[in-house]
């Protein structure tokens, strides 16, 4: 009898024109990082995210290197910063010349905790120049609370995983000074790589386009700031392009998939599934469930190991590991609480609903056991 194949926990869905456009980009030979397909991406993600102005970077993490610069932020400021994020939203903070100031997350949406920011800045005689306001798992932020408390305070959305998403009214990456998206191989929408900024604010989006491009002035081999060199290729964007005409499709496939797993799980109280926000309609980029402690989710990675699943622990508080702990944080007590407890599951939008069914028995199966 043959093995069963694996099911990956998420791989890119490239059911598009992703092949056409690339052909273009080789018979047009536009593959660098200047072409029709970036000018094209900017414009349909300034549509995505309601907003005025888009420019397209190598990745999401140099997007958000490049709004703290653009917003002038460096050496001797500090950045408020999820203490539950990915690794690269505080590392941008620290390329900036800037330091990150960890902050918990609220226990029921996961995301930055907007009582905390107030009672940090009223509190701490240190330089905000910037909040960081991390869209988790494809769960926006909530803004409203966030913008209030942070005054005249510019806010960054990272919203790298929530394309697809909204916020009340307002689409993913749609509030806040800017906002940034990462196009990387295992989001809804992938470019292979790739990022944005989106802003309404011209005068941002002009300098941050201009850093991107080693903040060359004119065609002479002249600078008047120290630029980098992280625009997004050509073929890059053909490829995201391809991924933007499905977007839809997709993140409507992500929200079944969702469904399911949630359905599979509601009687079960020792699991938790992922924030259901009044204000907020999630996207699902990668589907999760927070078990009752670590112990309760390696057994449940063993068990999906077991059956030829593909999981994994998502993220861990930052300012408990070795690169940032000298960097100041306020209490921590749900980010503590995350780190090792939240387990994604394969979630890819083209998982098929037979593939699914194996999942959920295997996860049916734990759950007989572990009760």
């Amino acid at each position: 009898m043959a093995e069963l194949a694996v099911i990956p926990l998420t791989v890119p869905d490239l059911r598009g024109r992703e092949m056409a456009y690339l052909r273009e980009c080789v018979d047009d030979n536009w593959v660098s990082s200047a072409g029709p397909f970036v000018t094209e991406m900017e414009t349909r993600m300034a549509e995505v995210a309601g907003r005025r102005f888009a420019v397209a970077t190598a990745n999401g993490t140099m997007a958000i290197q490049l709004s703290l610069l653009g917003l002038g932020i460096g050496p001797g400021d500090y950045v408020i910063v999820p203490d539950w994020t990915f690794a690269a939203t505080a590392n941008a903070v620290y390329h900036a010349g800037a330091t990150p100031y960890f902050v918990d997350v609220d226990r029921d949406s996961w995301t930055l905790d907007p009582v905390q920011v107030e009672r940090l800045l009223s509190d701490t005689q240190r330089k905000i120049a910037a909040i960081i306001a991390v869209d988790a798992l494809g769960q926006t932020a909530d803004y409203d609370r966030i913008c209030a408390a942070a005054g005249d305070i510019p806010v960054i959305s990272d919203a790298a995983g929530a394309i697809g998403a909204r916020y009340k009214a307002h689409p993913a990456g749609g509030l806040g000074t800017c906002a940034t998206f990462s196009f990387n191989g295992n989001k809804t929408v992938t470019a292979g790589g790739g990022g944005m900024v989106v802003t309404d604010d011209e005068a941002l989006g002009t300098q941050i386009r201009h850093l991107s491009t080693q903040a060359r002035v004119g065609q002479e081999y002249e600078h008047d700031a120290i630029g980098l060199n992280c625009r997004m290729t050509n073929v890059n964007a053909a490829i995201g392009c391809a991924q933007l005409e499905r977007l839809g499709e997709m993140v409507a496939a992500k929200r079944a998939i969702a469904k399911r797993y949630d359905e599979c799980v509601a009687s079960y109280s020792a699991i938790e599934t992922m924030p259901r926000m009044p204000w907020a309609e999630s996207s699902y980029w990668l589907y999760s469930l927070k078990l009752k402690d670590s112990n309760a989710a390696q057994s449940l990675l063993k068990c999906f190991t077991e059956h030829r699943i593909q999981a994994r622990t998502f993220w861990r508080s930052l300012s408990q590991q070795p690169p940032y702990r000298d960097a100041p944080a306020t209490s921590i007590e749900v980010s503590r609480s995350l780190s090792g407890t939240i387990i994604s599951l394969p979630c890819s939008s083209q998982l098929s609903d037979g593939e699914q069914s194996r999942v959920l028995d295997a996860l049916t199966t734990w759950m007989a056991i572990s009760a």
